[in-house]
């Protein structure tokens, strides 16, 4: 009998509970969508205030061409300076993908024609072999095949030397990609800047105007996203491009050793 009276008891007040929450629940569920109540004077709204919303929209920002436009004088040079940025960094990865290939560098048929001159032992043959083929390997080999009378450790000095010449030369030109990619924020943050100043310009005017408020929070955001998007993928080029030709050179001054090897029992007969 008691537990029957209290299942009645809990029924009754989830039963007043639920009375007392329905109408709490409906009464938030208007509060949060006035849509209904108004639906009846949208009309009138709409007939009455259309002009003013179009003129508001014309008065808002505009797309990117409007921000770089009339971002003033030094707003123009920072995006000419970003548009110049970008473009030297594809000119650089550009170079440096085609340059930086195992076949630039130390391509098959100058190691083959090598080869066969130092096991035949003409020096003169693979000194000339070298000259028909210039690349970095070729330069390399050349500053070996023209100490050959000085002695197997003056070669070694003459091959580090002209591997150090040729691995600065080839990240030379990879520096200019870093310089792109470090570059881009630099000038990026330079627009955010000058568009925090001209912000700061507008609400100290007394009454700011929304419109011109909202173009130059625009142009901060948009130089730094140009910054963003040319500095990232350089980067990433960069690092990329970077481990490819540290990785071909130290396969080229291994290969370089193994083909001087010979040079230790080579002697050069002098010229006629």
């Amino acid at each position: 009998m008691n537990m029957k009276k209290m299942r009645k008891s809990v029924v009754a007040a989830m039963m007043l509970l639920g009375l007392v929450v329905a109408p709490v629940a409906a009464s938030v569920s208007l509060a949060d969508d006035p849509a209904p109540a108004a639906a009846g004077n949208a009309g009138l709204t709409d007939s009455a205030t259309g002009g003013a919303v179009k003129e508001e929209k014309k008065s808002g920002p505009g797309g990117f061409w409007d921000v770089v436009t009339g971002s003033g004088t030094l707003g123009v040079i920072l995006w000419l300076a970003l548009f110049l940025d970008g473009a030297a960094a594809i000119y650089f990865i550009v170079d440096c993908w085609v340059l930086i290939k195992p076949q630039k560098l130390m391509p098959q048929s100058l190691i083959n024609n090598v080869q066969g001159a130092v096991a035949e032992g003409d020096v003169m043959k693979a000194i000339k072999a070298c000259e028909s083929e210039p690349s970095p390997m070729a330069n390399v080999l050349a500053a070996a095949f023209q100490h050959v009378e000085d002695g197997y450790d003056v070669i070694q000095e003459s091959v580090n030397a002209a591997a150090d010449l040729e691995i600065e030369r080839i990240m030379q030109r990879l520096t200019w990609i870093s310089v792109c990619s470090n570059l881009a924020p630099s000038l990026g943050l330079l627009g955010t800047v000058q568009g925090m100043i001209l912000c700061f310009a507008t609400l100290a005017s007394g009454v700011p105007d929304i419109g011109a408020l909202a173009g130059n929070i625009s142009q901060a955001l948009w130089t730094t996203a140009g910054g963003l998007v040319v500095s990232i993928p350089s980067l990433t080029f960069f690092y990329s491009i970077r481990n490819n030709a540290n990785r071909l050179i130290l396969r080229m001054a291994a290969l370089t050793m193994e083909l001087i090897k010979p040079l230790r029992n080579v002697e050069v007969e002098p010229a006629a």
